[in-house]
């Protein structure tokens, strides 16, 4: 079986987040991590292998950096690693960078494709199912457990206020929930392992696209901090005068009421 993991490299969960002068996060100095949800996706992809044989390969974007990302995974039990590298990835939005991530898989086989169901960064959960609209395969969202007979898969995907069965056929794009599995941590072995595994990093270019290939079709405006939270406010008199401030407070201060 030959399996793709798409991974992303986000901020840890709990990094301060600081914008610079142009109103954008500043990465500098943050501690960054491989997107926890994609975990799943590697766990996930490295146990079809085990099971069925086949070669698993971790595809990302994003600057040199993401080459930690790619190494820990491949650390993990993944076999090689494809990191796109190009600053215009950077300039376009989700539809941009599954257009990219289809062609960085157009000559890696696969029957199936693994992807986190959500970054906690940006919380868009959209380049997995615009990946499987660009390739014209299923795709199944939030899978809880995967089961996997020849072609044929049974997934259990997580839904509002309980769980859905679907079978689907492969090639196919399956995003991984929290419970899917418990990701492996990376041995010493593996870590010394993954110095030597393939990684290639290709450009825009070396997939045929140009930045004018990849208009964006949402922009963002501004990025904005949220409101500091503000200490909390001790209320004198007995218990009716002080229920009597509260309501006050909520309807014409914080303005719940």
């Amino acid at each position: 079986m030959n399996i793709v993991v798409f991974i992303k490299q986000t901020f840890d969960t709990e990094a301060k987040i600081v914008l610079d002068g142009n109103g954008k996060i500043d990465a500098n100095g943050v501690n960054l991590i491989i997107n926890p949800y994609d975990e799943f996706a590697i766990e996930e992809g490295i146990r079809l292998k085990e099971k069925f044989g086949g070669e698993v390969t971790v595809v990302s974007m994003g600057g040199p950096r993401a080459q930690e990302a790619i190494r820990t995974a491949l650390a993990m039990g993944i076999d090689k690693g494809i990191l796109v590298n190009d600053p215009e990835v950077d300039n376009t939005d989700e539809y941009g960078r599954a257009q990219i991530l289809a062609k960085a898989i157009a000559q890696v086989p696969y029957d199936v494709i693994l992807v986190g169901r959500i970054a906690i960064d940006d919380g868009a959960s959209q380049i997995a199912v615009r990946l499987a609209e660009a390739l014209s395969i299923p795709s199944v969202s939030s899978v809880l457990k995967l089961e996997v007979a020849g072609t044929q898969a049974t997934a259990t995907r997580e839904i509002d206020g309980g769980t859905e069965t679907i079978e689907v056929s492969f090639p196919a794009v399956i995003t991984a929930q929290k419970g899917l599995n418990e990701p492996r941590y990376p041995s010493v072995a593996g870590i010394m392992k993954a110095k030597k595994k393939p990684l290639q990093t290709l450009t825009l270019a070396d997939l045929g696209l140009s930045a004018g290939d990849l208009s964006p079709k949402m922009t963002i405006n501004e990025y904005s901090l949220p409101t500091p939270r503000q200490g909390g406010r001790k209320l004198a008199g007995d218990a009716a005068q002080a229920a009597n401030e509260l309501a006050k407070l909520l309807r014409e201060e914080a303005k719940v009421l």
